[in-house]
Order: structure tokens, then sequence, then C-alpha cells
């Protein structure tokens, strides 16, 4: 789908803020409201925006202690890959996983509450999946950058 500037432009306000209306919307893009709805309602529907959600402040929530890990498989059997990926979808302390290239297989981001909540998630759910062979754990320092905007 081809966006011109007015869609690149809505998608920014909307990713700063998803919960303005669309009255806000207009007045920011010059537009009709009823032709920022229409637009919106496009990008749902092609698939450009996929969800709308709640960023919640890990700080109040008590899940700060950040770990980037890395995991490498036994082997890189199909089956031991889709049962691995399986797996790692229930474990609601990884927020994030990506299969990568490179030494290791996987990068997973958790967030826990501390080094003994992330020691406790080692030992019970994550070690207890079949097929790893080796993990490597960094710890975050502070918090550069995060964002979950994309500028087009």
């Amino acid at each position: 789908m081809a966006l011109d500037d007015t869609d690149k432009k809505l998608l920014l306000f909307l990713q700063e803020d998803s919960k303005q209306t669309t009255k806000e919307l207009s007045y920011k893009l010059g537009l009709s409201v009823t032709a920022v709805y229409e637009r919106i309602r496009k990008l749902e529907n092609t698939g450009v925006i996929s969800k709308y959600v709640a960023i919640l402040d890990r700080h109040k929530i008590d899940r700060n202690f950040i770990v980037l890990c890395h995991v490498k498989l036994t082997q890189h059997k199909k089956e031991y890959v889709l049962q691995f990926e399986r797996e790692i979808m229930n474990l609601h302390e990884v927020t994030e996983c990506f299969h990568v290239s490179g030494d290791y297989d996987y990068i997973l981001k958790i967030a826990v509450k501390d080094m003994e909540d992330y020691r406790n998630f080692m030992l019970s759910k994550l070690t207890t999946l079949q097929h790893i062979a080796s993990t490597h754990s960094s710890f975050m320092i502070s918090e550069v950058k995060n964002t979950t905007a994309i500028v087009l």
C-alpha cells in the first residue's frame, strides 16, 4: 500500500497517542473528521495498523530488571526450532524474541523484578525447555532509547 504524506503524519500522531480523537487529529492534519476517520479505517483494514496497545511503565509494575538473553539450540532441526518458538510464547517474562544469525540462534528480551527473579526464571522456566545448548545473559544498565514508533 502506498502511503501519502498525510497518511505518514497520521500514523506518527497515532503512534504518539492512539487515544486522540478524530476531531483532534483532523485539526492537526487540516482535514475533516470524516476524512481522518476514513483514513484510519483504511490503514486498519489494510493491516498497516495491526493493533492498539497500552504501554506500561515497568517501574510502576515492578518489572524494571531487563535482560537480553542469547540462546543457542543444540541443533537447527525444524522440529527443534518450532518447538522452542512454541514454548517461548508461553513464557510471560519474555517480552520479545528474535530468531537471529550469528553465534546464537535467538535473542530474548526478558522483564523481571530483580536478579533473584531472573535466577528463578532461568532455573524453573527457561532451562527446562528442551534443545537449549547454551545461554548468555546481558543486563540493562540504563535505557538510552525505547520507542515503538516507526518513522516513515
